[in-house]
């Protein structure tokens, strides 16, 4: 069933429905916050070509596409929205480095425990945290990125969130994470009401 994205608020973010509706309606490709080429020397320096790479709410973004370009070898592409999936896919059905498949991050569980070397987070987080349940969402999302990455990996979250609000959600003893944060300052002006910055927060395993 179709339905206009603007009949959606904030708290549909966390929905499949209102990403269904938005990429029907906006299907060229878009990358949020940052395209690849700035975040490039980060990703390189942290995530070997050769890792198996899990993109958590690959969206319809170019990201993916680029890191294979640059030589990254193995993605594996979800997303919550069966439309984005279905674009992706046919897309770059020929590109056998990337693979894509509707999941919601939430709940990883087709995927076993330590299957991935790298866990690569450009707004899923974000945008669960936009919701009425945010904190139970990132919780839920969090504990499965944890679960699935290998001993010795990495989740690298990009965000607009303030590092402050944030950081308590990471810390959490559970995870076991070394935490190392960055900060990529825009040139552009996006929206009045977000961040002018990026916050690129590495997880990394505790030493």
């Amino acid at each position: 069933m179709y339905r206009d994205v603007s009949s959606f608020n904030t708290y549909n973010y966390g929905d499949a429905l209102y990403w269904d509706a938005r990429y029907i309606q906006e299907a060229k490709s878009f990358d949020w916050y940052q395209h690849y080429s700035s975040l490039r020397p980060v990703v390189r320096r942290y995530i070997p070509t050769s890792s198996r790479v899990l993109m958590v709410g690959c969206g319809n973004a170019l990201m993916s596409e680029e890191m294979v370009e640059d030589g990254y070898e193995n993605i594996m592409n979800i997303d919550i929205s069966s439309v984005a999936i279905d674009i992706m896919r046919r897309k770059y059905e020929h590109v056998h480095q990337l693979n894509y498949m509707e999941m919601d991050a939430r709940d990883m569980s087709f995927f076993p425990d330590k299957s991935f070397d790298a866990a690569v987070d450009k707004g899923t987080l974000d945008s669960l945290m936009c919701g009425s349940d945010d904190h139970i969402s990132s919780v839920r999302m969090l504990r499965e990125v944890s679960r699935i990455i290998k001993p010795g990996g990495i989740y690298m979250l990009i965000t607009y969130g303030d590092p402050k609000v944030r950081m308590p959600h990471l810390t959490q003893s559970i995870y076991k994470w070394k935490i190392v944060l960055y900060i990529i300052r825009d040139q552009w002006k996006f929206h009045a009401r977000l961040m002018k910055a990026v916050a690129f927060f590495l997880m990394l395993p505790m030493i």
